[in-house]
């Protein structure tokens, strides 16, 4: 087996195995929790059913069918990288399954938008909103206020926004050399 083949279905793998555990999860919640629900698990984190019509935290800026359109093209986009990193520009393999986790995130996210509509949610195809649970309300004023950290987000939104992080803080010039490269091509 090449090691592309190899890295090929490293990323498959991380891809599938993520999206199916971000499915399961919201899966979950949506078939044991009343919408608003809370379940404290510990004074810092609780698990808390809503459902968010835009982006990672709650973010609206763009009409609904506009975002899921939006999020396809980020996908195909994300997947045509990925592709170049396997297979045109080596990438260290840590680089890849960093990126291979923003992929899973996203595509977590966009199949909520695309099938969650018309399955749970009483609503069309394309415009189903995100299903969110993990909640942190890590620093409290002493009138019991959530001072610090209010968005309730879900797994999906914690594989982006911790790749992201890896990328930016240990990654820079991983994707600074592979976006050179698609440049001069």
């Amino acid at each position: 087996m090449s090691l592309q083949t190899k890295r090929s279905l490293m990323v498959t793998l991380i891809v599938v195995l993520g999206v199916v555990l971000d499915q399961v999860v919201k899966l979950y919640v949506q078939g044991h929790f009343r919408l608003y629900e809370d379940l404290e698990v510990t004074s810092w984190f609780h698990l808390c059913y809503i459902l968010n019509d835009g982006m990672a935290f709650g973010v609206e800026w763009f009409d609904k069918l506009a975002l899921t359109l939006f999020r396809l093209v980020a996908i195909g986009a994300l997947g045509w990288y990925l592709n170049l990193l396997i297979r045109k520009r080596p990438a260290r393999t840590s680089y890849l399954v960093t990126v291979a986790f923003v992929m899973a995130g996203a595509i977590g996210n966009i199949v909520d938008c695309i099938c969650y509509g018309p399955l749970f949610q009483h609503g069309q195809w394309f415009y189903g909103k995100v299903v969110d649970m993990l909640y942190f309300p890590l620093i409290r004023n002493s009138a019991g206020e959530v001072l610090f950290f209010q968005p309730v987000f879900n797994v999906a939104d914690s594989y982006i926004t911790c790749a992201v992080i890896i990328i930016l803080l240990f990654f820079t010039k991983d994707l600074n050399k592979s976006l050179e490269k698609v440049e001069k091509d």
